[in-house]
């Protein structure tokens, strides 16, 4: 019967529920793993006092729990410091969000969240539809904001305490009856959501001005009318800010919701499931309670010590090949989709023909919901006997793909269920291919790196090594290697099943044990906003790639082989004789058996040492070893960059798309592969043409936006320099400023050398240069070099400082923190010897290079919500910079909309004492752009 006449729809703000019960009760942790609990058992008490409370002829006979979902919505859009004044959500309440939507669901009512929206435009929406059925609606809140929509039978009610709130409630709140209370919001703002309305106008003074003129648009209309001067200058002055406050004010109730009210039938909760998740969170009183109310058997809870780090995790489950599955048919596929919806979670892993995202074909899916239960869904299995080259025929006892894919694509999207992977970026790219936009998601690979950057490998073999003491099937016993290795396609099923279904079984064992770490070593909010967010940006950034244009490379090349043969003929006459340029032996015994050059060290082989750094610091005195350097820097462009990256063009796409490592670096930086784009030399000229290639499609543009100094901005706040920030905010030449101060030349007089050696000790001094290092990097004498940092020691003595403080800090705790909380361990901080001088320069420069990682991370994030709508795609990451394409007549507008967000005016947590200022350009290629 659908719902209307008679029908009482109760709608629960469960983030109220949420806040209320974290705040009313004392911290409280599961036993078993420390995973923090307070506020879930209180909403779980709440969940159940409703249920227990509403029975009668006033009981509802349609029910949904509404959540926030993200924290950016339309509202953020139209006013950027919406809510920008809240505070961090507390530590040990993050984790305890998603339990609190496994309570709803386990409690078999509807749980309601939609990303963009807030939970108030969901409860507008369904209380409108309410209304307009003819049935009655009761919203379970206190907030004032949902006090707009009361009357024509929707109420509020308190249930803290016990107070319904209609038309006569909302008179007594606000002055003015329901519908011109967003009216009175619009003029008094609301400091808790940073909504700015009329400056000194507050809400009885509101009240009085909408019932003088009727509503606000008469109000503002005749504002020159008002008798009091300040206010009515207030009014004159601020009315485009008013208007926006009542846009902010103003709930949405005609979303689309792609579920009605009929959906929302209340259900009694299936005691199995019920119970299940309450023992699962250890609330040995709750369970029993429902237990006997429902009249059935209380379940056992045993809770196992607490696992300790690096120790078997909770779950003893032995791993057993004997507990997975081989799907071969709907039916059985459905009863694991079936039981995914029903946790909420589900462990997904893809076996493919190959690591090439863009070409691999999928095999099979891996799929786990509880720890030695486990199945393969095999797809594309054709071996063809022990061929090498298998066969065009699949092998029997597979669902047909496309069939299979119908039947997960749901499951795979749907919001209520979470997917857990290691490394889902892979897996998310090959569904996306296959038309499945995976998520929500967690990582196990980041959760590790979060966790323990900087201390061990976080791929899937040696994490399940160290954390569950088990080593997995290697890959080698399936494929084989070398020139008989096979791809998984030409694997019999009964073959590959074991392997890929160990996979999902070890990923979801690894996240049972990783999910509640994350609290207890203080990196959930380093997870949660600058791990799992990136994954899938980086996945559509990869699969966009970047033209590259075959010609201009192959010019280049042969234009590089000319300008080194031509060094060759300089190189040889330097020598006096000729020989191989690229033989490390031959230069060797010229430079040092022949020309008696000073320094020459022979290795094990009996051979010279003749790597950069020899030939750097040779440079400094003798022309040979520089032009050397030059030709292998054209060398390594030529075949490192011109050639190979001929090979990297997707013969589909025309485009090259690099893969970014997410957990690679510890300080945060993304590292680019196959083929690393980041490693480009942009110091020479050679290298910056390379960047001709890569060229936006017609009618559209390439735009770089650069973070201008970005690591010696975070360096002056975090070491307080005052005269490094006062620069940043007047805007000076921060290198010039150095020369002057270094070496006492006035700005006016300042000339381009001068100005280019204060330039490399600044960017020197952040990663601990050594005068050895400063005298190669500016090819002049090692004494000369170390006094120059001597004096810019003496000048900004706040750096000395930093540096001191940083390495005791990092002796003491084994890791360093950047200015968002992620945690760079330093394992070696305390070695002797050489190891002890790269791990202080490590120590030092981490909080700085992490911090310019994670300001970036954190802009990419944000930047698809900002350029929606643009007809442009965010391509490349390179250090502190990032490459769009966009069609030509909107790139102004992208450039304004990316800076803002890059500069952190829209991203309240980056706030430092200076600016951070971006440079933009566009062009036709990527040299022009940048």
């Amino acid at each position: 019967m659908a719902f209307g006449k008679g029908h009482h729809l109760h709608l629960v703000d469960g983030s109220a529920f949420i806040f209320r019960a974290y705040h009313a009760l004392p911290p409280l942790t599961r036993k078993s793993d420390g995973l923090p609990i307070g506020a879930v058992s209180g909403f779980c008490n709440m969940l159940h006092k409703f249920v227990e409370d509403n029975h009668g002829p006033d009981a509802p006979t349609h029910v949904a729990v509404v959540f926030d979902k993200g924290s950016h919505t339309f509202r953020n859009d139209l006013y950027d410091q919406y809510k920008a004044n809240r505070e961090a959500m507390p530590e040990d309440l993050r984790p305890q969000i998603p339990l609190t939507r496994d309570a709803t669901r386990a409690f078999n009512i509807a749980c309601l969240e939609i990303e963009g929206y807030e939970a108030d435009d969901i409860i507008a929406t369904l209380a409108r539809q309410a209304r307009e059925a003819g049935g009655r609606c009761t919203i379970i809140s206190s907030d004032k904001d949902m006090m707009q929509l009361v009357g024509g039978g929707v109420e509020m009610l308190d249930a803290m305490k016990n107070i319904r709130i209609d038309r006569e409630g909302v008179e007594a709140k606000f002055g003015v009856g329901p519908e011109r209370v967003v009216d009175v919001q619009a003029l008094a703002g609301d400091s808790v959501d940073n909504v700015p309305g009329a400056p000194g106008i507050g809400v009885k003074t509101a009240a009085l001005l909408i019932n003088e003129f009727g509503d606000l648009d008469t109000l503002l209309e005749r504002a020159g009318e008002i008798k009091q001067p300040k206010r009515r200058q207030t009014l004159i002055d601020h009315a485009d800010q008013i208007r926006l406050s009542r846009q902010l004010v103003l709930l949405d109730d005609a979303m689309e919701l792609d579920f009605s009210l009929d959906d929302l039938d209340l259900r009694a909760p299936e005691p199995e499931t019920l119970l299940a998740f309450l023992a699962e969170m250890e609330f040995r009183t709750l369970t029993k309670r429902i237990a006997d109310k429902m009249g059935v058997e209380a379940p056992e809870i045993e809770i196992a010590p607490q696992a300790e780090e690096g120790a078997e995790a909770p779950e003893e489950v032995p791993f057993d090949a004997a507990g997975y599955e081989i799907v071969r048919d709907a039916e059985a596929l459905q009863v694991w989709i079936d039981t995914a919806h029903a946790r909420g979670y589900i462990a997904v892993d893809t076996e493919t023909t190959g690591l090439n995202e863009m070409q691999a074909g999928l095999v099979g899916v891996c799929l786990c919901v509880e720890a030695g239960k486990a199945c393969y869904v095999p797809l594309m299995h054709k071996p063809g006997g022990d061929d090498l080259f298998g066969s065009d025929t699949l092998e029997e006892g597979q669902m047909g793909l496309d069939e299979a894919l119908a039947l997960l694509k749901p499951m795979l999207e749907d919001a209520s269920v979470l997917k857990i992977g290691q490394n889902m970026k892979y897996d998310a790219k090959i569904l996306k291919r296959y038309g499945i936009e995976v998520g929500p998601i967690d990582d196990t690979m980041l959760m590790s790196y979060a966790m323990h950057g900087g201390i061990h490998n976080h791929g899937m073999d040696a994490l399940s090594e160290r954390y569950l003491g088990h080593t997995p099937i290697p890959i080698k016993s399936i494929l084989g290697s070398g020139k008989s290795m096979k791809t998984f396609d030409q694997i019999k099923i009964e073959d590959a099943a074991p392997y890929a279904a160990e996979d999902a079984d070890i990923t979801l064992r690894l996240w049972q044990a990783f999910k509640p770490k994350l609290h207890q070593v203080q990196v959930t909010t380093v997870y949660e906003t600058l791990e799992r967010p990136l994954v899938p940006v980086l996945a559509r950034m990869e699969m966009h790639g970047i033209k590259v244009d075959r010609d201009t490379l192959s010019r280049m090349s042969n234009a590089f082989s000319q300008k080194m043969a031509g060094l060759e003929a300089e190189i040889h006459e330097l020598a006096g004789r000729s020989f191989n340029v690229g033989s490390p032996k031959q230069l060797g015994e010229i430079l040092f058996d022949e020309m008696g050059i000073e320094g020459g060290k022979k290795g094990k082989t009996g051979a010279y040492a003749t790597g950069a750094d020899v030939l750097e610091d040779l440079a400094t005195e003798h022309d040979l070893p520089a032009r050397v350097l030059d030709w292998r820097q054209l060398s390594k462009l030529k075949s490192t960059y011109t050639d190979a990256l001929q090979d990297h063009i997707d013969p589909d796409t025309g485009r090259v798309h690099t893969s970014y490592a997410i957990a690679g670096a510890s300080t945060g930086r993304l590292a680019s592969t196959d083929p690393n784009l980041q490693n480009i030399p942009v110091r020479t000229e050679e290298g910056r043409r390379i960047r001709e290639a890569f060229v936006a499609e017609p009618g559209n543009v390439l735009v770089s936006l650069d973070y201008s100094q970005i690591e010696l901005r975070i360096l002056a706040h975090i070491a307080g320099i005052e005269q490094l920030k006062q620069a940043f905010k007047d805007g000076i030449d921060i290198h010039a400023l150095t020369a002057s101060q270094m070496f006492g030349v006035p700005l006016e007089e300042m000339t381009p050398d001068v100005r280019r050696r204060a330039k490399a000790i600044n960017f020197g001094v952040i990663y601990g240069i050594s005068g050895f290092g400063l005298a190669r990097n500016l090819r002049i004498p090692r004494a000369e070099a170390q006094d120059f940092i001597n004096t810019y020691f003496e000048r900004f003595p706040g750096i000395r400082d930093y540096m001191d403080d940083t390495k005791e800090f990092a002796k003491s705790n084994g890791y360093v923190q950047t200015l968002f909380g992620r945690k760079i361990h330093t394992p070696e901080i305390n070695a002797k010897g050489p190891r002890a001088g790269f791990a202080h320069r490590a120590a030092i420069n981490a909080p700085i290079q992490g911090t310019a990682a994670d300001v970036i991370r954190r802009a990419m994030i944000r930047m698809d919500d900002a350029i929606e709508g643009l007809p442009a795609r965010m391509l490349l990451q390179v250090h502190d910079e990032l490459l769009f394409e966009v069609e030509e007549g909107a790139a102004e507008t992208l450039i304004a909309r990316a800076r803002e967000v890059m500069e952190g005016a829209s991203d309240p947590a980056v706030k430092l004492s200076v600016p951070l200022t971006v440079d933009a350009g566009q062009g036709a290629n990527w040299a022009e752009a940048h």
